[in-house]
């Protein structure tokens, strides 16, 4: 009986996403760039997910955004980037916005949802998650953007946790042996592989949570 109980407790802990992370909250991030270099790169959409607890002590996500980025003046963009993730940059209906207006919005958002949960700071979850971080960074120091509401350089990757969870790093076969659905068509949306990663990080975090 003393076991259950002290099991409920744990589980009740559970719930506060400010408990569980050292008061970091978790942010799911997903961007689509001009290439792969931050510094002058453009960088053409954000994803982002939001995740806490339910009330059966559960990771979930919970709320989600995306943004259409302007390239910025002078901004590298390659065939090949454009190849694989299908932006038309200049496209009307992309209804793309200028690099500094997205970014506070984006920066507000996430302060907002972290003053909500209780935590201190916020530490981006992406998978390869460097990647992510960088050019999140980069837009920032361009915007001339001085405090960050994420960590500047720690991250939840969850590339490395999918290969230690189940011995995959790339994102489709993490998801496969997950048994989590993943749609090929959808893929290289910023929003739909944030969607996916949050969903990866959840689990992950569910299936260690449970472990006795």
């Amino acid at each position: 009986m003393v076991m259950v109980e002290k099991h409920k407790a744990q589980a009740a802990e559970k719930i506060k996403l400010s408990r569980r992370f050292e008061g970091n909250m978790p942010v799911v991030i997903d961007v689509e760039t001009g290439g792969v270099h931050h510094p002058t790169d453009a960088l053409l959409e954000v994803g982002v997910v939001f995740v806490d607890f339910d009330d059966a002590g559960q990771l979930i996500p919970t709320s989600s955004d995306c943004y259409h980025v302007a390239p910025f003046e002078g901004s590298n963009i390659t065939e090949e980037a454009l190849a694989i993730n299908k932006i038309e940059p200049d496209h009307p209906f992309r209804m793309a916005r200028p690099e500094s207006e997205v970014m506070t919005e984006f920066f507000e958002l996430i302060r907002k949802v972290q003053q909500q949960a209780g935590c201190q700071r916020s530490i981006l979850v992406g998978h390869n998650a460097h990647f992510d971080l960088g050019f999140i960074r980069a837009a920032a120091d361009r915007c001339g953007i001085k405090q960050s509401p994420l960590h500047s350089f720690t991250c939840y990757d969850t590339a490395t946790l999918a290969a230690l969870a189940y011995g995959h790093s790339v994102l489709a076969k993490a998801l496969k042996a997950a048994k989590i659905p993943f749609n090929k068509h959808e893929a290289h949306s910023a929003l739909y592989d944030a969607q996916c990663t949050a969903t990866l990080f959840c689990k992950i975090v569910n299936t260690w949570d449970a472990m006795p």
